[in-house]
């Protein structure tokens, strides 16, 4: 992973990011909490969120990359892999 990639892409910033598109205390947000099933997100938020990210970071998501985006760790490691690619 590049360095400009990891300055870009704020574990702290994203998870802050991620509590507000899904309207839930940032503390809620664990690395490894899973939107849908502990967070009770639906599928219409999840899309939200895929957009958030999409807009945020500059990045596009496939179909199958928005469905792994279900906790903040694979949040993390899809749009840093994206911002990667890019550099």
């Amino acid at each position: 992973m590049s360095i400009d990639a990891r300055a870009r892409l704020d574990r702290e910033e994203l998870r802050t990011l991620l509590a507000e598109t899904i309207d839930t205390d940032a503390s809620e947000v664990g690395d490894d909490t899973d939107f849908v099933e502990e967070l009770g997100v639906d599928s219409l938020m999840a899309l939200e969120v895929v957009v958030v990210l999409e807009r945020a970071y500059g990045v596009k998501f496939g179909e199958q990359e928005m469905r792994s985006v279900r906790t903040l760790r694979s949040a993390y490691d899809e749009v840093l892999r994206k911002l990667d690619e890019r550099s």
